[in-house]
């Protein structure tokens, strides 16, 4: 049942009960001290007036009944507001009444049910009011018992005999009445703010829950697929909806990003199965076709035997060589454990050298220079810690790309040297340059920048760079590409100078 009440009606529910028994338990206590103090007053007027009639003859009270012969009760009374319905009563010291009279018209439930009031039953009250009930075991009254005491007496009267006492009653019909008006004015009014305040509440919870129930259709919609919808931020961020809504917004950010990159993962890996496939279909089927020309007797000579052999231990080589860079590419996507590195101090002028002397030899035609990092500068030191094996194949792929994707005999420059906590390694060459787009996706697998450039021109697989890149990353360095169109490309190592 509780699952099926709505939150707003639960905390609506909450409230008013809280309201209701704040204005129960506050109209209960303003009942009681009113009632007590109403009592209290009744006790203080009906005190002087039992010490009163202690002190009088009985013969001043009239026998019981209205009329005219109860003028000198009225008279003695007259001020007492708050008594209604006095009843007074002459008592021997055995408890039984002598003489008694009121002061107003006795109710129609008739005496109060007074108990044994003997001698020693008036002395152990004390003179301390009590209570009992009406003939009709309803109607409240007050009761004070007093002895009576010798005072001034009429001519002729004789003293009251010892053990005589004296009882005066009062109904408390007046006090239960106004006690009851005021209970009924309480709880009305308590009722009626008790309307009134669940209809603003209902109207208040719901504008303050309003948040809440945007953040619910926001999560529905991105539940719908919608990634992009955000949870309006319309409180005050301090609050508990604002910093719920900012640590949603937070997440959700997260979840559309992680989602955006299992898009590009799986896009990049169907990118990769794709130009594998190509890559190592191309060897294959050069080996397949040989053979199969081969068994069919298509080679009838030793010399075309040795071709095909020739093709066939080519293509079986390069597809040796594709299948190493891939392995060596996992490794490197696994982290430094997966690709265990001998980490040496060295000098990378020791491989700008090297790299200046495979330049001439693979293109003798080329001006090579060896420069500082500055074209300006003599080459300096540059000490790293490094694998010098792993750094040798980054300058391989470097040189050999620059040899590839630039015209025969144009310059290179080669730099070394350091930079603030860095060792630098520049190879720039003043080829055709690249595009901004060609340059963002220079570094990506298999990506070539001529498509149509043939293998046997130079082409690679499109791995040299990525392979260099991850190195230099295994190694807590970067490489940057600066390149224009028509003005060469510089790529430059940096890596952490020891």
């Amino acid at each position: 049942m509780r699952a099926r009440i709505s939150l707003r009606a639960r905390l609506l529910a909450i409230a008013m009960g809280l309201l209701l028994v704040g204005l129960a338990v506050s109209s209960a206590v303003v009942v009681s001290i009113l009632k007590s103090h109403l009592v209290g007053r009744v006790d203080q007027q009906m005190r002087p007036l039992a010490q009163l009639f202690a002190r009088l003859s009985p013969g001043l009270l009239p026998s019981a009944g209205p009329g005219e012969a109860m003028r000198a009760m009225r008279t003695l009374a007259g001020e007492l507001d708050l008594l209604d319905g006095v009843y007074a009563a002459y008592l021997s010291p055995a408890g039984t009444v002598e003489r008694a009279g009121w002061r107003t018209t006795p109710p129609a439930d008739g005496l109060p049910a007074l108990p044994r009031l003997d001698a020693a039953a008036v002395t152990a009250l004390g003179g301390e009011p009590f209570a009992v009930t009406g003939g009709d075991g309803e109607t409240v009254w007050r009761v004070i018992a007093l002895p009576r005491v010798a005072g001034q007496l009429p001519e002729g009267a004789a003293p009251p005999e010892p053990g005589t006492g004296i009882v005066l009653a009062a109904s408390l019909s007046g006090v239960e009445s106004t006690v009851a008006r005021l209970t009924a004015v309480c709880a009305l009014t308590g009722l009626a703010l008790l309307a009134v305040l669940t209809a603003a509440g209902w109207y208040a919870i719901r504008a303050g829950l309003a948040p809440l129930r945007r953040i619910e259709e926001t999560a529905a919609a991105i539940a719908a697929g919608d990634l992009s919808r955000r949870v309006p931020e319309s409180v005050p961020p301090r609050t508990e909806v604002g910093r719920l809504s900012t640590a949603l917004n937070g997440m959700l950010g997260q979840i559309e990003r992680a989602f955006a990159a299992r898009e590009e993962s799986q896009a990049r890996m169907r990118r990769f199965v794709a130009a594998v496939s190509h890559e190592l279909r191309t060897p294959l089927f050069g080996i397949r076709g040989f053979s199969e020309l081969y068994r069919m007797g298509g080679l009838t000579g030793p010399r075309d035997v040795d071709t095909a052999m020739a093709r066939i231990h080519g293509e079986s080589g390069r597809l040796a060589a594709l299948v190493e860079d891939l392995l060596l590419l996992a490794r490197l996507d696994e982290g430094d454990t997966a690709l265990p590195m001998d980490l040496a101090p060295m000098d990378l002028r020791t491989l700008a050298a090297d790299a200046r002397h495979d330049l001439r030899a693979l293109d003798p035609s080329r001006p090579v220079r060896l420069t500082g990092v500055d074209p300006r500068t003599a080459p300096a030191s540059a000490p790293v810690l490094g694998d010098e094996a792993r750094l040798r194949q980054v300058m391989a792929n470097l040189v050999g790309n620059a040899v590839a994707h630039t015209p025969a005999g144009t310059a290179v420059r080669i730099g070394v040297g350091t930079r603030g906590g860095e060792a630098l390694l520049v190879i720039e060459d003043e080829g055709p340059g690249l595009t901004a787009e060609q340059a963002a996706r220079v570094f990506d697998r298999f990506y070539r920048v001529d498509g149509s450039r043939g293998r046997e021109r130079g082409g690679g697989a499109g791995l040299g760079l990525a392979i260099a890149r991850s190195i230099v990353a295994a190694h807590g360095g970067r490489i940057t590409l600066s390149t224009a169109p028509g003005k060469g490309a510089a790529f430059t190592v940096a890596l952490p100078r020891d």
